[in-house]
């Protein structure tokens, strides 16, 4: 598969790996757009969250306690931080893998561009 985040799940590509479970993996983006910028992704490809349905949801919610996990880790638990994933063309998915970023370290703005 071509895909560069399954790459990046099963190690073929290195990345700054800051937490994994046996379904998710995850890193710093290499593109931040704040000082914490953590990409969180699930092993199993899933393209979007169109695709999200009983059989992977369980994913889903790991993907959010591990959240809650890299928040504590990060020391931007208590300050405050934002989970985005974009979904489709017009959502701006740049990457066709599920995918949510975790950004926090400074006030963020308050427009969603």
């Amino acid at each position: 598969m071509s895909c560069i985040f399954c790459k990046i799940a099963n190690k073929e590509i290195p990345s700054n790996y800051v937490y994994e479970t046996e379904n998710l993996v995850a890193f710093r983006d290499l593109n931040p757009q704040a000082p914490v910028h953590i990409l969180i992704v699930p092993k199993v490809h899933i393209t979007s969250m169109n695709d999200i349905n009983s059989e992977n949801s369980s994913i889903i919610a790991e993907i959010f306690e591990t959240v809650n996990i890299i928040a504590e880790q990060e020391g931007i638990k208590e300050s405050g931080y934002r989970v985005i994933s974009n979904c489709g063309d017009d959502g701006c998915q740049s990457v066709k893998h599920l995918h949510f970023h975790l950004v926090g370290g400074k006030k963020l703005s308050e427009t969603l561009s």
